[in-house]
């Protein structure tokens, strides 16, 4: 029997990216997605980028039959871990279904890996587990703050699991890499950033108030302590992101972890603001936006931007993509993916 990468979440966002860059390096990846905020368009969109169907099973980690069913059928050695809820503002609205969600399917993953003898995790954590910091750039070794949002505190609580767990059961190894702002697209524009409804992100906001989708963009607070007055995030291209899973995924693999549970921030060491990243836009895209100035949004971050020492040293592994690349390739993924929706109707 072969030994397959589970990939969680893996018809979403970065999921897929991943997924691609996996296949590409020659792993055999089965992914696993409830579909709750991502289409099944993806997975084709996997496949044309893969030339065939990474195997797909639709399934909630929360029910643990479910999940456990998965771990018989297939041999992992490895999971890396994307399946969650991410919206920071529906966090707020909705906090209990997202400790449900988040914390319920790791801990049926993490029983599950112990159960059956999978080792190696790498988990998508998010720089939300250092709340609003009080030096910037922000490194691993920042205290970690009371998080901003409910989602923030379920990354937060998920990283103290995963360290519990390894000391209650010391064969599991992992790796949390905690994102800073995933945004654009894959060069082929067959995969790339597709909420469902109105999206909680700027980028796809952006290209869809572009395309006629949305009337306007609304940019959430113009007094916060910046130089244009917007929040300041640090953008990281998503396919620098993806990269980065293979290169700590192979780390565990190959025993060259230092300790059993490491971290890293992904990023690329530069904060933009709203306004910067919305002319980047118009400048690689040619269109004009139609944003408005409105008031700050609840358990937003003024600003923060990562300290990539440790990733670029230890996992050797470096963001290469600029914002414009990124802007550029997320306008060509939703160009594509509006003249698809076209020819479907």
């Amino acid at each position: 029997m072969k030994k397959q990468i589970l990939v969680t979440g893996g018809a979403g966002y970065i999921g897929s990216h991943t997924v691609v860059e996996l296949v590409a390096q020659g792993y055999e990846v089965v992914i696993v997605d409830n579909l709750s905020n991502s289409e099944r368009s993806a997975l084709d969109g996997i496949s044309k980028i893969c030339g065939f169907y990474p195997p797909f099973e639709e399934i909630d980690l929360t029910d643990y039959q479910a999940t456990e069913h998965l771990f018989q059928k297939y041999n992992f050695v490895a999971i890396i871990h994307f399946a969650a809820y991410k919206a920071v503002g529906e966090s707020v609205q909705k906090p209990l279904a997202y400790y449900r969600n988040n914390l319920v399917s790791l801990i049926n993953l993490l029983e599950l890996m112990n159960k059956y003898g999978v080792d190696n995790m790498v988990f998508s954590s998010s720089c939300t587990v250092y709340g609003q910091p009080e030096k910037l750039p922000v490194s691993e070794s920042a205290p970690i703050q009371k998080a901003m949002s409910p989602y923030g505190n379920t990354k937060q609580i998920s990283e103290e699991i995963i360290q519990d767990a390894i000391v209650a059961m010391p064969q599991l190894k992992a790796i949390a890499l905690r994102y800073f702002n995933p945004i654009g697209a894959h060069e082929s524009a067959l995969i790339g950033e597709l909420p469902r409804g109105v999206p909680n992100n700027l980028v796809p906001f952006i290209t869809q108030t572009a395309i006629g989708v949305r009337e306007y963009l609304r940019v959430f607070g113009s007094d916060y302590n910046t130089p244009d007055g917007t929040c300041i995030r640090d953008y990281i291209h998503v396919v620098d992101l993806a990269k980065a899973h293979i290169i700590a995924m192979k780390r565990l693999l190959e025993n060259k972890n230092k300790s059993s549970f490491e971290f890293f921030n992904l990023g690329t060491g530069k904060g933009a603001t709203v306004l910067e990243v919305i002319k980047s836009f118009e400048k690689v895209s040619g269109q004009k936006l139609n944003y408005k100035l409105v008031e700050r949004r609840p358990g937003d971050i003024e600003k923060i931007w990562a300290d990539t020492t440790l990733a670029n040293q230890e996992l050797g592994w470096k963001a290469e993509k600029t914002l414009d690349d990124a802007m550029l390739s997320a306008w060509r993924w939703e160009q594509h993916y509006r003249s698809t929706l076209q020819k479907k109707q």
